[in-house]
């Protein structure tokens, strides 16, 4: 078995190993950890630990050497958050972006109120639970410490609803939300909605006190699963995207806020649901832009049944096709933009010839976040302020919130 060094992690938490054969990707290992395993197109699938970190402590979950869902389990808490806000530095400093030191958030253990687990059925029942790493195995789970206990307690539930419908020869997606009315869930991938199935679905529903049962765009709603969004509730659609913890969602709205207060006109880019455009609406008028239809519906319903909030608009708008132009822009005195995981380069070059002097960016991915950074500091804008929000416990993920000024 041949020796290697870890001299550092990857930014999506792999080892990069260095020994005899050169260099390799190592799961599941920290910086200065001495191993041994042989390297396969470059990865150390099992890699044995000879000399363990300092930094390395036992995990938690028992799924965990398995389980795809959490990869740095194995680190300390204060590894990690060091870690996470270099991986940020470190990606503002390769495209040349200066910024100041990050503010760190973290959300507790068993708060992540989103999840899409996979299901399949089986000869004797069915496995619900996240891949194994870098595999199509689903990991069955029996406990999870960083889901919500009230999506961990549904699991032997959530189980017979794949049983009872989904095929053997396919995989089910299962979006899970835990809100206030109780469990929200979409299935998606499972056999087409016959009566016989229906009714077996609303009884599971019902044993289940389940708000909301989606299968395949065809709802059983017992409840309405509101979301509360500062002053408003929405009614998001099956399966919406939404900030992974109410403590992450809390920060990066209070990031939000505070780089456009005083603002009375405020655009919202890729506004969601309206995580950020319904609580600013207790002070501006905001204009939000979406590309799906859907959610701007939820977020129009919400605005119109909360009264006391300040107009807002909505547009339904492909920003990476058609970004918002600088002269549609610059009607606004702050601008918000949360983009997906690819970044906004063609949204980003039109804001930077706005004008506008406040700008709020939010992201889940270092890499885009600075390329789009780089963009507007070319033209003239300057990073005052930066958080890393981890709403991400034991995984590599991480969102960034800057607040810019056009200097």
């Amino acid at each position: 078995m041949s020796r290697w060094r870890i001299e550092r992690l990857g930014r999506k938490g792999d080892g990069i190993a260095i020994g005899d054969q050169g260099r390799a990707l190592a799961p599941l290992v920290l910086p200065g950890e001495e191993i041994e395993g042989e390297a396969i197109d470059g990865r150390i699938a099992a890699p044995r630990i000879l000399t363990p970190s300092g930094d390395r402590v036992r995990p938690l979950c028992a799924h965990y050497r398995a389980c795809g869902g959490c990869s740095l389990m194995h680190a300390s808490d204060g590894f990690t958050a060091e870690w996470k806000r270099q991986v940020v530095m470190a990606a503002l400093a390769a495209q040349g972006v200066e910024a100041p030191a990050p503010e760190l958030h973290f959300s507790p253990l068993r708060s992540r109120r989103r999840a899409v687990l996979s299901g399949r059925r089986t000869k004797k029942g069915a496995l619900l639970g996240f891949h194994a790493r870098a595999s199509e195995v689903i990991v069955d789970l029996a406990e999870c410490h960083v889901m919500h206990p009230a999506i961990t307690a549904a699991l032997p539930l959530l189980r017979r609803i794949v049983v009872a419908g989904a095929s053997r020869s396919a995989e089910v997606s299962m979006t899970v939300i835990h809100g206030p009315a109780g469990l929200d869930v979409a299935v998606r991938g499972g056999k087409p909605m016959e009566p016989a199935l229906f009714q077996t679905l609303a009884a599971l529903a019902e044993e289940g006190d389940l708000a909301r049962l989606d299968w395949d765009g065809q709802s059983l709603t017992r409840r309405p699963p509101l979301l509360p969004m500062g002053r408003a509730q929405v009614v998001p659609p099956p399966g919406a995207f939404l900030q992974a913890t109410p403590e992450g969602e809390a920060a990066l709205l209070s990031e939000v806020r505070a780089a456009v207060a005083g603002a009375s006109r405020i655009v919202d880019l890729f506004a969601g649901i309206g995580t950020f455009t319904l609580p600013l609406a207790a002070e501006a008028e905001v204009h939000a832009v979406e590309g799906l239809a859907a959610p701007l519906a939820a977020l129009d319903s919400a605005w119109r049944a909360s009264p006391g909030l300040r107009r807002v608009t909505t547009e339904v708008r492909d920003l990476a096709r058609r970004p918002l132009l600088r002269d549609e822009l610059a009607r606004h005195d702050a601008i918000v933009i949360d983009p997906p995981r690819a970044g906004a380069a063609a949204q980003m070059t039109e804001i930077a010839a706005s004008g506008v002097r406040h700008l709020v960016s939010v992201s889940c991915d270092p890499v885009t976040f600075s390329g789009d950074a780089r963009i507007l500091s070319e033209a003239g804008y300057r990073i005052t302020r930066l958080a890393v929000v981890d709403q991400f416990r034991f995984s590599p993920h991480v969102e960034i919130v800057a607040a810019l000024t056009l200097c």
